[in-house]
């Protein structure tokens, strides 16, 4: 796996969720600490940087009043705004301290559901670097983590689901898609392994 034909998504590492205090953080503070998921992302994060990976931000935020949403959100969006979460220009819809963007990195802006390629301009920016590896780590995994890999596979990338970078709200939605339905659209790797992969280029 060539480091410089590779982008690390990063989806909603922000603080609303992984951060103590957050408005959605309890549902998935359990995974989080089992997995130990952002501890391996930031590790995962510092090493595949320095071997060239392309570090790729994506979180999700809303105006204030979610304007951006019809007037009767369902699902997992409803969700959302009734707990006021990843507000713009706010704490919770901060990226994490620990996963601060650094120079070269990439935010991508634009995220306003569930996939990552929906309303963004994610797919441009991978084709024009030139990426044909596409490893996809955050929260949830059954939801905007296996959205992402499902639309990343359909556009003929070459997709890796991060078993220890990923966290849900239970530790059956956790396993599930690893177990099923990401084994369709990605390989599954750990966070090592996955390095492993690069290192030897």
């Amino acid at each position: 796996m060539n480091p410089k034909r590779t982008a690390l998504v990063l989806i909603e590492y922000q603080n609303d969720f992984v951060s103590e205090g957050g408005a959605l953080h309890a549902g998935v503070a359990p995974v989080m600490k089992r997995t130990d998921m952002l501890a391996n992302t930031v590790n995962l994060v510092d090493k595949a940087r320095a071997l060239g990976v392309a570090i790729m931000h994506a979180p999700i935020t809303f105006a204030p009043g979610y304007i951006e949403l019809g007037e009767q959100p369902y699902g997992i969006l409803k969700g959302v705004v009734d707990n006021q979460a990843f507000l713009e220009d706010t704490w919770g819809g901060a990226i994490c301290d620990q996963l601060t963007p650094q120079p070269g990195d990439i935010r991508i802006a634009g995220k306003r559901g569930l996939d990552c390629f929906w309303s963004t301009n994610l797919d441009f920016i991978l084709r024009s670097k030139g990426i044909e590896h596409v490893a996809v780590a955050g929260l949830l995994t059954n939801c905007c983590v296996e959205s992402t890999v499902r639309s990343a596979y359909e556009k003929g990338f070459k997709v890796v689901s991060l078993t220890d970078c990923t966290a849900a709200t239970s530790e059956q939605e956790q396993r599930f898609p690893f177990e099923s339905d990401l084994l369709f659209f990605s390989r599954p790797l750990s966070s090592h392994q996955l390095l492993e992969e690069l290192a030897q280029g």
